[in-house]
């Protein structure tokens, strides 16, 4: 083999007709490196989607596309050095042959090159005489045409004829000048008559769109095409009044708007776009997709149709990002995914969109068996996945579930991205639908959804799916047909507004260890114990009447707070069945939000029942280790707690230093429910020494209303609990008294005790010559005592007596 390439007398180009079979083509002249060889598909500079092979070999080599070229394509494969010195000799240096063969083989190819360029340029005949040949200055020749005068010289002529609009200060212009304003897909061939293959000329007036950087128009008609078109970025826009039908191969875009350059398609115009497919996508492949705009910034958008794809429409961020833009829907029909938001490298982005309208619908005929979704939002692998800021605006989705309950997934919003974040969507229509808004596997913050109508018999509400796994309930949905009045609010269904105000003395439970004065109960609230001594394995075992250490001193409480130990949490027990999703307001500093769940039996569900938070992570079973977490019905509270304080700090960093520092960022907390709850304490405890509560509120939608639960038959919550004893007396002597002991379940010794009497046969006569009194004598039992105080025996009727005792207020 020679040490250096030889220089054949071969032209540096080669051309080639595209088949659609064909990926691999010859190139017969040597190159040196592989960036010396440009390849061309319809002229068009192709950077990706093939590899070059035979740099270095005197006969050439081989183009092989990673995807054979559609057929009818033209491929052009030349040689383009750079004209540069690679070598230098030094003086009284050695001068070597490969140095000087490299040097002139570079030369030759150079030389071959020029060549071939001037082969296809104008000039005149060896055998002729000398001409001038010079163009006419720009001023000369401005408006004109090129011609040649009597020598056989260059000149300018007048073109003719010429157009003037008839309007003051007009100027007169050529016929081919007013043409060449806008470009025409009919000026390609296109005939738009739905038969014949329109695709080789709408590919030509795209790519000369695009060469021009001109607007082009497709007119009315159907442009049927089986070949995949692209309109370059470089192209100004596009204007279709007709509709294009796509009867190419599957698995590629039917119309790409935005080529694979690194550069953004900024404030262009596309309207009118309709792409329809000749047969049904067998929804399989996500490759078939009807319209894919690539790279768009602050560009407007008219799609009035995409029909029959398994996507219909996917905005991209691949090179750059896809954000600022104003899109406008109009029917989005039998796609499997109707619209897919989407980036595809780290590098970019997919942000701040804007969606007018839409109607995202399926046929009750198409593909009954596979699940649809109006708009995802997703990744490709290691891609940019924060897509945020996108706003729709009265979209309608008529997806068909098939039936009644449906049997497949009919969602309008799909969340595939490892973090959405403020997605809108106002005054949605679901006709046909899954009950549910949205179904998220990834991850989302902050998304926002009302629903003006949804057309189902049977309304049971709607509702957010969320997938094994996910952390966040990111997602708040508003319905809205439904008592509008109702859900212009939240409800405020719970409210210690002064937990301070509600504490009581409740010494139900025992009080043990040195300096401990006595259990503490609240009104309307339970208790929890962070390290109970019996593990909690039901409501009733779970929730305190009253404990110690609440204050985390031992003392009495006192000022406008409560002081909560890191091992006691203060809550609210409410019935879950029908009412998921609770917002948390609690003011006060380092607490920490927790949860218990129960279900229908009121048995504890563990971690297998996970609960969500709005913005933040939940922990199971903190405190224990991970090997004991993983074992159901093991840990320290057997609860659910959120991962850091509600008023944790938050820095905000820039460039490694801090900037800012925000307060409370996690104050406000909505929380989601395992769908199997029925029972729920939420509430909060000691974060760390010297936490404090002032106040609790909880919050739900308007159109629910869930029950709180104590006293009652419960043990929590309540500071009076009354017993009633039957009782009647023939002739109580004057003066006389007797006792009557009492059976008062919650009662201790020291709580205060009142008595009534009411008589069955509602005669009251004989009470004003009795005195009543009563006393709470022990653990669940009171005294009452009877006096007659007149001078005459007393006989008292079968009556009622009403024991009441209260426990102190502290």
């Amino acid at each position: 083999m020679a040490d250096h390439i030889r220089i054949g007398d071969v032209a540096p180009r080669v051309h080639y007709a595209a088949d659609g079979a064909q990926s691999i083509f010859v190139y017969p002249f040597p190159i040196f490196e592989a960036d010396n060889l440009e390849v061309r598909l319809d002229g068009l500079v192709q950077s990706e989607g093939f590899t070059i092979t035979g740099a270095g070999d005197s006969e050439g080599g081989t183009v092989v596309f990673h995807k054979a070229p559609v057929s009818g394509r033209q491929v052009v494969l030349r040689r383009r050095m750079v004209i540069e010195r690679v070598s230098d000799f030094q003086p009284n240096g050695v001068l070597r042959a490969r140095v000087l063969n490299d040097e002139m083989d570079r030369q030759v190819a150079s030389l071959q090159e020029v060549r071939e360029d001037l082969s296809n340029a104008i000039r005149i005949d060896p055998g002729d005489s000398p001409a001038d040949l010079v163009l006419p200055l720009r001023d000369g020749r401005a408006n004109r045409l090129l011609g040649f005068d009597s020598l056989g010289a260059i000149t300018a002529v007048p073109r003719d004829p010429v157009l003037l609009a008839p309007f003051g200060g007009a100027i007169p212009r050529t016929v081919e000048d007013k043409l060449g304003e806008r470009l025409s897909a009919r000026d390609f061939g296109a005939t738009g008559n739905g038969i014949t293959d329109d695709g080789p000329a709408l590919q030509a007036a795209m790519n000369a769109a695009a060469a021009s950087a001109k607007y082009l128009d497709i007119g009315e008609g159907v442009h049927r095409t089986t070949i995949p078109l692209v309109l370059p970025g470089a192209a100004a826009g596009l204007s279709m009044r007709g509709s294009i039908l796509y009867a190419g191969p599957a698995g590629i875009a039917a119309l790409t708007i935005g080529d694979g350059a690194a550069m953004r398609n900024q404030a262009k115009h596309y309207s009118g776009l309709r792409v329809l497919r000749a047969t049904i996508s067998d929804w399989l492949d996500e490759r078939d997709i009807g319209i894919v705009l690539r790279n768009l910034d602050a560009c407007q958008v008219e799609i009035r149709q995409v029909e029959g794809f398994t996507i219909g429409i996917r905005t991209l961020g691949v090179e750059l990002g896809f954000e600022d833009s104003t899109i406008n829907l109009g029917r989005i029909v039998n796609n499997r995914i109707g619209l897919d938001v989407r980036t595809e490298t780290a590098a970019a982005w997919n942000n701040s969109i804007r969606y007018i309208g839409g109607h995202f619908a399926n046929a009750s005929s198409v593909h009954p068996t596979m699940s649809r979704f109006g708009v995802r939002f997703s990744s490709a692998p290691g891609a940019y996945d924060r897509h945020n800021a996108h706003v729709f605006h009265g979209p309608g989705f008529e997806l068909q579930r098939q039936g009644n309950p449906g049997t497949v997934e009919a969602i309008p919003f799909l969340f595939e991205v490892g973090d959405a974040r403020t997605i809108a969507g106002h005054d949605l229509r679901m006709e046909g639908c899954s009950r549910y808004v949205a179904k998220v596997t990834g991850q989302v913050s902050d998304c926002f959804f009302s629903v003006g109508y949804t057309g189902t018999y049977g309304w049971v509400g709607n509702d957010v799916l969320y997938g094994p796994g996910v952390a966040r309930n990111g997602v708040v949905v508003q319905p809205r047909h439904l008592a509008l009045g109702a859900v212009t609010a939240t409800r405020l269904f719970a409210s210690a507004a002064n937990v301070r105000a509600r504490a009581y003395r409740d010494t139900t439970v025992s009080v043990t260890g040195a300096g401990l004065t006595g259990a503490i109960g609240f009104d309307e609230m339970a208790v929890l114990a962070g390290s109970p001594s019996t593990a909690p394995t039901t409501l009733s075992n779970a929730a305190f009447a009253g404990l110690t250490l609440i204050d985390g001193t031992n003392t009495l409480l006192t000022g406008d707070a409560v002081g909560l130990n890191t091992s006691r949490a203060l809550g609210f027990v409410v019935n879950t069945r029908d009412c998921k999703e609770i917002v948390v307001a609690a003011d006060g500093s380092k607490l920490r939000l927790v949860v218990m769940q129960f279900d229908a039996a009121e048995n504890l569900l563990g971690q297998s029942a996970p609960v969500t938070l709005s913005a933040a992570n939940m922990l199971w079973n903190p405190g224990r280790n991970a090997a004991e977490q993983v074992v159901e019905g093991l840990g320290s509270s057997y609860w659910w707690e959120m991962n850091v304080n509600l008023d944790q700090a938050l820095n905000i960093n820039y460039a490694g230093s801090v900037v800012d520092v925000v307060e409370g960022v996690n104050q406000l907390q909505r929380i989601r429910l395992h769908a199997s709850c029925a029972y729920a304490i939420i509430g909060v405890r000691g974060g760390e020494a010297g936490a404090l509560l002032r106040s609790l509120r909880l919050y739900c939608d308007p159109t629910r209303s869930p029950a709180l639960i104590y006293g009652g038959g419960r043990s929590w919550g309540q500071r009076e609990r009354t017993a009633v004893v039957p009782v009647a007396m023939q002739g109580l002597a004057a003066g006389a008294r007797i006792s009557i002991p009492v059976s008062l379940p919650r009662a201790r010794g020291g709580d205060a005790a009142t008595v009534g009497i009411y008589p069955d046969n509602n005669e009251t006569g004989f009470i004003s010559q009795l005195r009543l009194a009563a006393i709470c004598t022990g653990s669940d039992a009171a005294t009452v005592w009877i006096e007659n105080l007149s001078a005459a025996t007393v006989s008292i009727p079968a009556s009622k007596l009403y024991v009441t005792c209260t426990k102190p207020r502290l």
